[in-house]
C-alpha cells in the first residue's frame, strides 16, 4: 500500500489494486475512511474517524488533490 503523506496522525494511501475514480484512503489509529479526489473532494465512506479527523482529511485532501492526483496518474496510468 504506497503511502502518499503522513500528517497530524494520519495516513493517505493507495491500495496496489485501485480503480476509478480517483480517490485515496485515510487511516487514523486502526480507523479507516476514503475520499474521493477526482472531480470534487468528498468523503466516500468513513469506518470511525472523529469529526475533527475526517474534517481535517478532507482538508488535507483539497491542498494536495493535485499531488495525490499526479501520483494516481504514475501507479495506475
Amino acid at each position: 500500500m504506497p503511502t502518499l503523506l503522513r500528517i497530524f496522525g494520519l495516513r493517505f494511501f493507495f491500495y496496489l489494486d485501485e480503480h476509478l475514480p480517483i480517490h485515496v484512503h485515510v487511516e487514523c489509529g486502526g480507523k479507516l475512511a476514503k475520499i474521493e479526489i477526482e472531480n470534487e473532494v468528498k468523503v466516500v465512506y468513513n469506518h470511525g474517524l472523529k469529526e475533527q479527523e475526517l474534517r481535517t482529511a478532507v482538508e488535507t485532501c483539497i491542498i494536495y488533490k493535485e499531488n495525490f492526483i499526479a501520483e494516481w496518474h504514475k501507479r495506475f496510468g
